[in-house]
């Protein structure tokens, strides 16, 4: 990839601009980050039907206790995060996060292959996956928003989140192409293998980034003072300077709010999809296939609005009605399940919201963070992405269960969260502008 001669790096570049708006020079940055994404989710999705079964398995009037200990989980890990970055540098402490994740899967791989199969292995299990997505994704994009600046974030972030899709298409294929001959467990080392991947891509992207310097300081908002790439250290900082960062900043401040009313919603769309699997099915192996099945059709359609229209309608909408639209249509979508809670219903809001998460509300959340400081990127960037998340988590399953025990059914529910869907496509609104004036020379505004 990084040796391509010059005629076929024009063919490859003549095939990209069909897709994206991609510079000569950014060619390299762009394969390595869509192959780094790829690995990720292609990881993930090996582990992430184990996950599911399990969370119904454990019961799903349990559930929320897994959400909690996915929360005390977060708590511990953040601070560790926070005091390897401030003491190593990134080309050190972003493959040491890789290697800590890879340690784990081996560790699991040897506990299901001695054949301990007790109830708090699955929910170790599932308390781990939890917090092994939230934390590969966010250091993944953390890592975007340093080495890419606002103007690339616009044009290239649609494609580079295509190759996280492409990677959740993968995981399912080949943990439903593999699982019999070679044994659910061992899919676990398939997975550890794609992490060692994403950190080989790692070492490209900052040799790239550092010979070619493709984001000089004048195009990183708030990044004064940020150490040159030959002499590059940790960011310094205590373990919880994310959260003082986060406190001090309206901006990081409404980015909390809006992953707080993100995942309320999503954590009410999910219990609900578990009551709803759970009533309609009560064969496992048929709960599985349809989880199966609504992760396949969900990334399919991601995949297709990523690669084709991520980028054209972030720029025709703006980035405040880009990051709203997926928040009105969830809306729309409670609404329906409001008046009709089925298993039809249900299936097709969920997969045109995740899809609609994936293609447009992801990445253009991750443009918000193009704008802030190297620290601000991954020590507060990290804060929210977990903690932020997961607190969401577990406060919302604990609310659904509060409504549910108070007599509210799904219908209700459902209508609860429209509101709460309208404020949330407000929270987006402004903070897309906000960002866009922050992207403009000499303005910061509150």
């Amino acid at each position: 990839m990084d040796k391509l001669p010059e005629s076929g790096f024009s063919r490859v570049h003549r095939w990209l601009r069909r897709l994206v708006k991609v510079e000569p020079e950014e060619i390299r940055a762009l394969l390595w980050s869509f192959s780094y994404f790829f690995a990720l989710l292609c990881s993930y999705y090996i582990v992430r039907p184990m996950r599911d079964e399990m969370g119904i398995a454990g019961g799903v009037e349990n559930l929320q206790w897994l959400f909690t200990g996915t929360f005390l989980a977060m708590l511990a890990a953040v601070p560790l995060f926070g005091w390897v970055a401030s003491r190593y540098s990134r080309k050190q402490f972003l493959p040491l996060v890789y290697f800590f994740f890879i340690a784990n899967l081996l560790l699991f791989f040897l506990l299901f292959r001695s054949g301990l199969t007790h109830v708090w292995v699955a929910r170790a299990f599932f308390i781990w996956t939890s917090v092994f997505n939230l934390f590969i994704v966010s250091v993944f994009w953390s890592f975007m928003a340093d080495i890419f600046s606002d103007a690339q974030a616009k044009r290239l972030f649609g494609f580079v989140a295509a190759g996280g899709t492409a990677g959740a298409l993968a995981g399912p294929v080949l943990t439903a192409t593999l699982a019999i001959p070679l044994g659910p467990t061992n899919l676990l080392l398939i997975s550890a293998a794609g992490l060692g991947w994403a950190v080989l891509c790692i070492h490209r992207l900052i040799a790239w980034r550092d010979t070619r310097d493709p984001k000089p300081a004048a195009a990183t908002a708030g990044s004064e003072g940020s150490p040159s790439p030959a002499k590059e250290r940790g960011l310094g900082g205590g373990a919880w300077a994310g959260l003082r960062l986060i406190i001090r900043s309206p901006y990081l401040l409404g980015i909390c709010l809006l992953i707080l009313l993100y995942t309320t919603l999503s954590t009410f769309l999910y219990f609900q999809q578990a009551q709803i699997v759970r009533d309609s099915f009560a064969d496992p192996a048929k709960r599985t296939t349809i989880f199966a099945a609504m992760d396949f059709a969900a990334n399919a359609l991601t995949l297709i609005i990523q690669v084709f229209l991520t980028g054209r309608i972030v720029k025709a909408l703006g980035l405040g009605w880009a990051l709203a639209l997926i928040p009105l249509m969830l809306g729309a979508g409670f609404l329906l399940l409001g008046m009709a809670p089925l298993l039809g219903v249900l299936v097709t809001v969920q997969v045109v919201r995740r899809a609609g998460n994936y293609a447009i509300m992801k990445p253009s959340r991750e443009m918000l963070f193009v704008v802030l400081n190297q620290e601000e990127k991954y020590k507060a960037k990290n804060v929210i992405d977990t903690v932020i998340y997961r607190s969401g988590d577990v406060v919302s399953a604990w609310a659904y269960t509060g409504l549910q025990a108070l007599g509210f059914g799904l219908s209700a529910i459902s209508f609860i969260a429209v509101p709460v869907a309208g404020l949330w496509a407000w929270i987006c609104y402004r903070l897309g502008k906000t960002q866009e004036a922050r992207s403009k020379p000499g303005e910061a505004p509150s």
